[in-house]
């Protein structure tokens, strides 16, 4: 099962924004089924990396529309962008340094429930906001 179903509820209505949700939710996804068989630790890297980078460039185009619309919970919003990717660096960080186990329980609270709510709330307003 995928740690995170995709709902029509996550679209924004902003094409480049929804197929990017899409990528992610499916790299989060193959990234929880690895966790979840045990992967060396260099596939691990491998996709916190890959997972760190697109998030981050994800949000780098969010954060870009926001400002091209003066969106007024911008600060907010990229607060929260921020919050997801320190988790995600925290997660690296110890998986790195040999401290980190339980890759399945952390990351699927930090990425799904991050993700759902994110995309039912923040992103949601933000598409209502646009009136796209």
């Amino acid at each position: 099962m995928a740690l995170i179903e995709w709902r029509p509820e996550f679209e924004t209505g902003v094409a480049e924004v929804d197929h990017e949700h899409r990528e992610l939710v499916d790299l989060i996804n193959k990234l929880h089924a690895y966790l979840g068989a045990n992967a060396a630790k260099e596939v691990v890297s491998g996709f916190l990396g890959e997972v760190f980078a697109k998030i981050s460039a994800h949000f780098a185009l969010e954060e870009t529309v926001m400002r091209k619309h003066r969106y007024d919970e911008y600060a907010a919003h990229k607060s929260d962008h921020e919050k997801l990717l320190d988790d995600i660096r925290d997660i690296m960080d110890a998986h790195e340094s040999g401290v980190f186990v339980d890759y399945e329980v952390a990351l699927g609270r930090a990425v799904r429930d991050w993700f759902v709510d994110h995309f039912k709330t923040k992103d949601a307003r933000l598409h209502r906001m646009l009136g796209v």
